[in-house]
């Protein structure tokens, strides 16, 4: 930090994500990009995100309303920051501490602290927070959520911590915060929870829904037209979310809950499926030139990879789908399903029936008569077993290259099945493709470069019947 509140760039780091944060020295006021407000050039200190500047003591603009579009990073500093953040926005430290986030990661609190002081100018514990109270104010915008449901649907322990923390980001308690909204704010619908998940770039969401539909699991997810739906279970009782078209800078969730604890992180979860933290800027820019890859990207602009809700999920459907069409994937995990998943009565007219059965379930699950050879059976219940026990992880707490030894090491998941997932699970360079040594020159960015090429594909995905 320097001395007037500042933040230094460290050497050797890209801060890219749209632009830096704008915060004025004379008002005590940080902005996003784009703002009318138009202050003197030497009294504006820039920070990588608006926790960072809430912890020089800056509060958020009312005017371009900071905290209503997603905090997230696209640079060129440490891995182990990039997806300590990750985690964090998980929910890592809203039970947690930071030297357990620490350990996760394989490092020392005290390590991780300064990492993040050094790299983003907060602390692990301040963009928890920040990620906690700036969810918070877009629920009291834009919902009818009674002050109580908001502080746990966003992480706080009680109505007292919300409070502390609305007084120290915002200046105002959440009561007057909400009397400040804006009347175009509230999303207004009949049933279910509406909530705006805002992006930046171009968004190709037709396609995206198109190729989620075409491999949808029966029973538990269904994608038509514009929407893709499916169901979901939080702590142990079904729910469904619902994703479609907003307007450019924005999709709409729409969730139907048994409770509204912790809804913040499952917000986060419903924004990969879309990859919406994904800046397409960087990749853009380097792959533009490409002469198999460049044409791709100017053809569809808005591509992004497709994501996932449940990385168990795609995996075991990823092991069901090696070597055999899509149309006999999706039938073999039906009746995996079928027989094995949770029901979830009632939601028949939306072509849901499932929740998909737990990494516990499948570990030792009899998967006879469904259509599975011996070897893919067994594939997925070792598969199972290594989630459950821990020994593959699926949180982006591990680098790439160990995800794909831990999942390459299971006999019947070679290096394809294992980059494919990695894809869905959101690695910029995992690379599902036979493009051998062309594809080198597309690093770090080779899952985008993949997703083109599926695309370009007259079947979508070629090989990708996963």
């Amino acid at each position: 930090m320097s001395e007037s509140g500042g933040f230094v760039q460290p050497a050797g780091t890209t801060l890219d994500r749209m632009e830096a944060i704008s915060a004025v020295v004379t008002t005590g006021i940080y902005c996003r990009p784009g703002c009318s407000a138009r202050p003197k050039a030497e009294n504006v200190r820039t920070f990588p995100l608006a926790a960072a500047a809430e912890a020089a003591g800056y509060r958020a603009c009312l005017r371009c309303r900071p905290y209503r579009s997603q905090q997230a990073l696209a640079w060129s500093g440490p891995e182990l920051v990039c997806r300590a953040v990750q985690l964090i926005l998980d929910g890592a430290l809203d039970g947690g501490t930071e030297a357990q986030l620490g350990a996760r990661l394989g490092v020392s609190a005290r390590h991780l602290r300064r990492l993040f002081t050094t790299h983003l100018g907060v602390t692990p514990d301040g963009l928890a927070r920040s990620a906690r109270a700036h969810f918070a104010r877009r629920l009291l915008d834009d919902t009818e959520l009674t002050i109580t449901e908001i502080a746990f649907a966003s992480g706080f322990g009680s109505v007292r911590q919300l409070n502390r923390a609305c007084r120290d980001l915002f200046r105002m308690s959440p009561r007057m915060l909400r009397a400040r909204r804006r009347a175009a704010d509230r999303l207004v619908a009949d049933g279910g929870l509406f909530l705006r998940l805002p992006f930046h770039g171009p968004l190709d969401w037709d396609t995206m829904v198109a190729y989620f539909a075409a491999r949808a699991i029966p029973g538990v997810e269904h994608g038509s037209g514009t929407t893709y739906r499916r169901t979901i279970v939080v702590d142990g009782d079904p729910g469904v979310l619902e994703l479609s078209p907003g307007d450019d800078d924005h999709l709409v969730l729409r969730a139907h809950l048994p409770h509204w604890e912790e809804l913040i992180h499952l917000v986060e979860r419903a924004r990969r499926i879309a990859s919406l933290d994904f800046d397409l800027d960087e990749p853009t820019r380097h792959l533009a030139g490409d002469s198999f890859i460049g044409p791709l990207l100017r053809a569809r602009p808005g591509l992004r990879a497709p994501g996932t809700w449940d990385p168990f999920e795609t995996g075991v459907r990823a092991i069901i789908g090696q070597q055999i069409s899509v149309a006999a994937a999706n039938a073999i995990t039906g009746r995996l399903v079928d027989r094995l998943g949770v029901p979830v009565p009632g939601l028949g007219r939306l072509g849901l029936t499932h929740a998909f059965p737990s990494a516990e379930a499948l570990t030792s699950a009899d998967l006879t008569g469904l259509g599975l050879t011996r070897g893919r059976a067994e594939a997925i219940r070792s598969f199972a077993g290594a989630v459950a026990e821990d020994a593959v992880r699926l949180d982006r707490s591990v680098s790439l290259e160990r995800l794909i030894a831990s999942l390459t090491s299971i006999e019947g998941v070679g290096p394809w099945t294992a980059h494919y997932l990695a894809l869905r699970l959101g690695e910029p360079d995992a690379c599902p493709t036979g493009a051998g040594e062309v594809a080198e020159r597309w690093r770090p960015w080779r899952a985008l470069a993949t997703t083109h090429l599926w695309m370009a594909d007259g079947s979508q995905v070629g090989r990708a019947a996963a």
